[in-house]
């Protein structure tokens, strides 16, 4: 095992410090590496989203434009809605 010294913020230390005082993981190691492993999951899911659905919408709508929405409409859209957000926390 590879063994590496990294610097953290005091806020991650604490954390790490916390996770081990409590009993969940029994050393500062075990909860970095639960946290990398955490991290490739999310990697791996992204990897898996992009892959499949976002490729595929993006060969749909090559083959038929026709689906897709004006971009000015999205963000008419968007405003629309980020408008009654702001009436509505006034």
């Amino acid at each position: 095992m590879d063994k590496r010294t990294i610097s953290l913020p005091d806020e991650h230390a604490s954390y790490i410090d916390q996770k081990v005082k409590s009993g969940d993981y029994a050393s500062a190691s075990e909860v970095v590496r639960a946290g990398l492993r955490a991290l490739q999951e999310r990697d791996r899911a992204i990897e898996d989203w992009l892959r499949h659905e976002v490729a595929s919408s993006y060969d749909a709508m090559r083959a038929d434009p026709s689906r897709g929405i004006p971009a000015r409409s999205v963000f008419d859209d968007i405003r629309a809605r980020h408008a009654l957000k702001e009436k509505g926390a006034g």
